[in-house]
């Protein structure tokens, strides 16, 4: 099993593989914001050498108030967070500073990670860090990432 994980990382660092990784934001330049709540999502590309940013993806004006408002009304909620979750799908990473169980279910169902955060940090300092992580010695649920793509 080892080895046929470390072929596959081998894959993404000779292969020039990319994954794109989601950031929950409210200004495009910082990890600050809760999966339900954020109005926009800047997404970023990581590949072997290196990230690049792709997009913003804007959900809202400020804070996503369709999500926040139909908090407590089942269907209809778990419907627009369902949509979110679908525009976010081609990322493999999600950071943000809080998601709740329902919502953090749906995104492992899609193959995506959510990542929280325990504080504000910038999103050139978390791309940053998982590039070091990527190249020095990835978590097996990184790898699992790296390769699913």
């Amino acid at each position: 099993m080892y080895q046929y994980t470390a072929r596959k990382t081998r894959y993404f660092k000779t292969r020039g593989v990319t994954m794109k990784i989601a950031f929950a934001t409210t200004d495009g330049i910082n990890v600050d914001e809760h999966f339900g709540r954020a109005g926009m999502f800047a997404i970023y590309e990581l590949t072997k050498d290196g990230y690049r940013f792709v997009e913003l993806r804007k959900f809202a004006e400020g804070r996503d108030v369709e999500i926040e408002s139909t908090k407590g009304m089942g269907e209809v909620h778990d419907d627009r967070i369902q949509r979110k979750v679908d525009k976010l799908a081609d990322c493999k990473i999600v950071y943000l500073t809080e998601i709740g169980g329902p919502s953090a279910a749906r995104l492992v169902k899609k193959g995506m990670i959510p990542i929280k955060v325990k504080e504000t940090i910038s999103i050139e300092e978390s791309m940053r860090m998982l590039l070091e992580t990527v190249k020095k010695s990835p978590p097996p649920w990184l790898k699992k990432a790296m390769i699913s793509e």
